[in-house]
């Protein structure tokens, strides 16, 4: 568990880093697909920065976090119950219009990570919009005490085939947005069909 000791040893750090990161272009091609009352989950909402952002919209937000710390966060930040919870434990059926996975997955064993979409893809309504975002690459590794599971454009359609009912919609490379950064990024948007 060494990767929510990091969030929760870190949190004051990892706000100041992520905060203030411009997201409008990230947002955008998710929320073109959702309604202006549509239901959306955080994922993984860190900071709680995207839910706020959500929440400023009109949607309607729910956030998870697995870190203790960054739930207190984000919830002071937001104002949004935000719960404690693991993507692994996600159990909702048909609830969201949309889910916002801005950089949690990464976190998720590979092994696990088909069984987190299929989580994801019981969450969404149908035509629900999926986002996520993965470190470009290819490798399972460890960094400053984080495990991160990377992603490229392969291992992307081979997460895609070993699921039923998602279908991509746009698939686009990004430069990490921080100053201190010059990391790529995978962006992921993917449509649960009938």
């Amino acid at each position: 568990m060494k990767t929510i000791d990091y969030y929760n040893q870190n949190a004051d750090q990892f706000v100041a880093s992520t905060f203030h990161v411009a997201m409008g272009e990230l947002y955008q091609p998710f929320i073109n697909h959702l309604s202006d009352c549509a239901i959306i989950l955080d994922l993984g909402c860190g900071t709680g920065r995207d839910s706020l952002a959500f929440k400023k919209l009109g949607y309607q937000v729910e956030a998870i976090d697995f870190s203790e710390e960054l739930v207190a966060k984000a919830k002071g930040l937001t104002g949004i119950n935000v719960r404690q919870q693991s993507f692994y434990e996600l159990d909702e059926q048909d609830k969201y219009h949309g889910i916002w996975a801005c950089a949690s997955l990464l976190h998720c064993d590979r092994e696990n990570l088909a069984d987190v979409m299929l989580r994801i893809l019981n969450a969404l309504k149908v035509n629900g919009i999926l986002y996520m975002s993965f470190k470009y690459g290819e490798s399972d590794r460890e960094k400053d005490g984080r495990a991160f599971t990377d992603l490229n454009e392969q291992q992307a359609q081979d997460l895609l085939n070993q699921l039923e009912g998602f279908q991509p919609l746009k698939q686009w490379i990004t430069v990490d947005q921080r100053p201190d950064r010059e990391e790529e990024w995978l962006n992921l948007l993917w449509k649960k069909h009938a």
